[in-house]
Order: structure tokens, then C-alpha cells, then sequence
């Protein structure tokens, strides 16, 4: 491996066992939730009708992830049922292939119905990270639909993140 992807490489590392590392009270992380799912309506106010309509979702206030051809993320988030936190909620991505950088971004994940949120409770949900999640941006709330009772949106924080690579996000729910 290339020396600067050694650099690149142990930084992210670094970065990912620290956030691995803190854990945030409960209290901070509703909090920060919250302010992400307004920082989603601020860039897509249809958003707002997800929000109201949906049986369920999980916030992501930020998920670090990072690579050099071998990458990784990692997020905490609150489980919400008929807009009242339930839960905690941790996700981890792996992915391989092209891929140089590092980025953070929210995630926030609806569920259509009750039979979608227990899913995701019972540790059943993951998918492909860089296939299913749906760009926040004016109008593409308007333009997305459920699919198998999940719809995911991406709101990009900061970092500069180029991939062509193929990998996973996983998750796990722990009642509050």
C-alpha cells in the first residue's frame, strides 16, 4: 500500500474508534436527532410529510465513513415510533472497491408500518449503502416511494468522498 493511503488509512481508524469509543447520553443524542430531521426539512420541506405520515424512523445525526479501496462507517442514532423516541439505534457500513476519502453525512430512514419498524427492531434490516439511500434536495421527498415499507434519505455533512464500490450497512436497536 501506498504510504499516504497508510496515512489515510490509520486516520480513519482513529476517527472510527474514537466515535466507536463515546457514547453520547440519551438526552444529547434526541436532541441532535431532532435538529438533523430539521435540517432535512430545511433543504426538502416536503420531508416535513414523511415525517408526519410515517409509522416510524431512525435518525442518523451523523455517520463518519471512510476508505482508501477498503472503507467503513459507523453511526449512532434514535428510533422514533409515531414521533416519540424508543430507541437507540447503531450503524455500520463496509464497502471494497474504488474508493478514496472521507465524508459524513445524516441518514434518516422512514418506516411505512408497524411490520417495517419491527423489522428493523429485530436486527432484520440492511442493504447495499450506496444503492438505496435517496440524496436529500428541494423536491425529491415529492419523488420517493417506499420500498418493502423503508424509504432513506442522505444528507451530506462535510468531506470529500469519491467511490465506485460495493459493501453493505448493517444496524442494531436497543430499546431506550
Amino acid at each position: 500500500m501506498h504510504p499516504a493511503g497508510r496515512v489515510l488509512a490509520a486516520l480513519f481508524l482513529i476517527a472510527l474508534f474514537t466515535a466507536c469509543a463515546s457514547t453520547p447520553s440519551d438526552d444529547r443524542m434526541i436532541r441532535e436527532s431532532r435538529a438533523a430531521l430539521d435540517r432535512f426539512v430545511d433543504r426538502d420541506p416536503g420531508i416535513q410529510d414523511w415525517i408526519d405520515n410515517a409509522y416510524g424512523y431512525v435518525i442518523f445525526p451523523e455517520i463518519a465513513k471512510g476508505g482508501f479501496w477498503v472503507g467503513g462507517g459507523f453511526g449512532r442514532g434514535i428510533v422514533f415510533e409515531r414521533g416519540e423516541p424508543v430507541g437507540r439505534a447503531t450503524t455500520s457500513q463496509a464497502t471494497i472497491g474504488a474508493q478514496i476519502g472521507a465524508q459524513s453525512y445524516s441518514q434518516v430512514i422512514f418506516f411505512r408500518d408497524n411490520a417495517a419498524l419491527r423489522t428493523f427492531q429485530r436486527g432484520n434490516l440492511e442493504f447495499s449503502a450506496q444503492a438505496t439511500a435517496v440524496a436529500a434536495s428541494a423536491g425529491a421527498a415529492a419523488t420517493t416511494s417506499y420500498e418493502r415499507g423503508v424509504a432513506v434519505f442522505n444528507m451530506t455533512r462535510g468531506g470529500l468522498m469519491a467511490e465506485a464500490s460495493v459493501g453493505g450497512q448493517r444496524f442494531s436497536y436497543e430499546p431506550l
